[in-house]
């Protein structure tokens, strides 16, 4: 905002001169507000910790979605690689797990049996509570086992 120097006159009517006075006004005014936000600390303080506030959140957001992509990228490979591994097996050593694992399936309802025959009820009551609510929350229980396999082949690799 330039000024004329003061011996000069600015208006040529009282109109004129009025609406000078009226715009120099709102000019300081203005002039007053700006100064006044840059000096209020506490607004500025709160204004920034918004915009940080949303830039982790942004953040936050792209991190769980670049988790998400390699839970999925780590799940779809180790789908692959237990594939090859199966493929990989002779018949005879396949024929021979199919029979373990069928006679594993046997001794666990055995013990089943035993453990209902022979368990307290309340242990069998809280027992039972505990398998529903691992069957309840599946989808959590094997993410959080692919995590520690995750974890667990991570620090092999780094040992190795």
């Amino acid at each position: 905002m330039t000024q004329p120097p003061h011996d000069q006159p600015t208006a040529s009517s009282p109109d004129e001169l009025r609406e000078q006075v009226e715009q120099t006004r709102e000019e300081l005014g203005q002039t007053v507000e700006a100064l006044a936000a840059k000096t209020d600390v506490k607004a500025r303080a709160q204004e920034k910790a918004a915009e940080i506030k949303e830039q982790a959140a942004a953040r936050a957001g792209e991190l769980k979605d670049h988790a998400a992509a390699k839970a999925g990228e780590l799940k779809a490979k180790a789908a692959d690689l237990a594939h090859q591994a199966q493929d990989r097996l002779p018949d005879p050593v396949k024929d021979k797990a199919a029979q373990g694992a069928e006679q594993a399936r046997a001794k666990a309802a055995q013990a089943g049996q035993i453990w209902e025959e022979r368990a307290p009820e309340p242990v069998r009551q809280k027992t039972a509570q505990g398998a529903q609510l691992a069957r309840d929350n599946r989808k959590v229980l094997l993410a959080a086992a692919g995590v520690a396999v995750g974890v667990w082949l991570a620090f092999r690799r780094r040992k190795g």
